[in-house]
Parts: structure tokens; C-alpha cells; sequence
């Protein structure tokens, strides 16, 4: 079964969205300069979040008119279950205690698998390798 023009665009559409907010997020955000650690606390997890809810949001449009629906449901499970962490995470460093530097970069890490376009584009190579397949 070929790939309709319609959903190919539509995909491609969602990564170079994608791609531009990964870029000005690391660009204006977290440069090796470090000029973004003199934000306050709050105002740079609310862009960090925003940024993560955003590209949330981009791939559940483009991934969501899709023909396969399983690519929504996986999108939605594996950035659904990401936010849930970082943000228990955040809300106990915030109000409970400080959380360590290892668990902080481990919420990092999985802030960074959201946002990043490869999670975009491996859902993209799945979807065009089971296709293959039961074609």
C-alpha cells in the first residue's frame, strides 16, 4: 500500500515544524554560552515545558489525520506517559524536596526524547516498514 500524497505531506509538514522548534529551543535556549541560566527557575521549566507541550501538540495534528491511527495512539502514549514523569518530577523538586542531579538529568533526557524529531521520524520509518510488509 502506497503512502497517499496527502499523508506524506502532511508528515513531512509535522517534522519541519518540529525540527524548527527543536532548533529555537537549543538555539535561544540552551546554548553553550549558559545566558539562559540567568532566567529565573519558573520562567525556563515553563518554556522547557511549553516547548515539550508544543511539539506535543504539532505531532498529535499531523500524526492524527493520518490513515494509520496506531501512530496517533503510540505518539500519545509514549509523550502522555513522558509528561507525566517530568512533571511529578518537577512538582516534588518544586514543593517537596530538591531532587538530585542524577534524577534531574534523567528528566532531561526524557524532556529531550519528546521534543526531539527522531521520535517523529522512527514512527514515520515504522509506519514505511510495516506497510512494506503487508503489501
Amino acid at each position: 500500500m502506497k503512502l497517499y500524497k496527502s499523508d506524506k505531506f502532511r508528515f513531512i509538514a509535522g517534522l519541519i515544524f518540529i525540527i524548527i522548534i527543536y532548533s529555537w529551543y537549543y538555539l535561544f535556549f540552551i546554548t553553550e554560552s549558559g545566558e539562559w541560566l540567568l532566567l529565573p527557575k519558573l520562567t525556563f521549566h515553563l518554556i522547557r515545558f511549553g516547548v515539550t507541550i508544543l511539539v506535543y501538540f504539532i505531532g498529535t495534528f499531523h500524526l492524527g489525520k493520518l490513515k494509520d491511527k496506531w501512530m496517533s495512539s503510540i505518539w500519545h502514549l509514549v509523550h502522555i506517559s513522558g509528561l507525566i514523569i517530568i512533571t511529578s518530577l518537577g512538582l516534588f523538586d518544586w514543593f517537596i524536596m530538591e531532587l538530585s542531579r542524577d534524577i534531574k538529568n534523567f528528566a532531561h533526557t526524557i524532556q529531550e526524547i519528546l521534543i526531539s524529531p527522531v521520535l517523529y521520524v522512527a514512527m514515520g520509518l515504522l509506519n514505511r516498514s510495516l506497510k512494506k510488509e503487508t503489501a
